[in-house]
């Protein structure tokens, strides 16, 4: 059974989750950033982590760079961008997109106080036109150097600690902001008294 320090640690963390923040990886396959990001995603109160894979092969996690925070999200997987993104914005999430182009905007200049989905697209292709197609904003990170891109995990953590930092600043993480259904949910799977369904979505 878990100690009563274990169970008071659980309720604080999982206070602190913003389920109206979700991660959206594309095809990603690489081992190291897969589970470079699922640290990032941890470290940065997000909950939900959808997975868009058309070949249904497992998530590439390596616990010694995740150091397991795998535990504490909830992976959510999908075959398409289409299935995904329209189940997000049925939900009442805006769809952005981390893309290069023209009409992209600086991330610095989304509200984060939204519900929203952040796509990030896999390490060689970035996102899928169809995925491009199914957002609400398009945003980019700028960079000065010669190289005009990021690693997948830096810029999922740059993105995300701006969400952060713009909630913290609303007073996001003062209340807990997950139903007391989920809540409850959640403390008896992070305490190891029910199992974690991945497909939850």
């Amino acid at each position: 059974m878990p100690t009563q320090e274990r169970i008071k640690k659980v309720k604080r963390i999982l206070s602190l989750r913003q389920p109206d923040l979700r991660v959206v990886l594309e095809d990603v396959t690489n081992t190291h950033n897969a589970s470079a990001v699922v640290r990032t995603c941890d470290a940065a109160g997000i909950l939900y982590l959808d997975i868009i894979s058309p070949s249904k092969e497992p998530f590439p996690v390596n616990e010694a760079i995740s150091t397991r925070a795998e535990k504490w999200l909830q992976l959510c997987y999908h075959t398409s961008a289409s299935e995904c993104l329209k189940h997000l914005k049925k939900k009442g999430f805006k769809i952005v997109a981390t893309h290069l182009e023209d009409k992209s905007i600086p991330y610095t200049d989304l509200d984060y106080t939204q519900p929203m989905a952040f796509v990030f697209g896999n390490e060689s292709e970035g996102i899928s036109t169809e995925a491009l197609n199914l957002s609400d904003h398009v945003i980019k990170i700028p960079m000065i150097g010669m190289a005009q891109s990021l690693n997948l995990s830096v810029s999922v953590g740059i993105i995300l600690y701006e969400a952060m930092k713009q909630r913290q600043a609303k007073g996001f993480y003062k209340k807990r902001r997950l139903s007391k259904e989920e809540f409850e949910t959640f403390i008896n799977k992070w305490l190891g008294l029910l199992p974690n369904n991945s497909n939850k979505k």
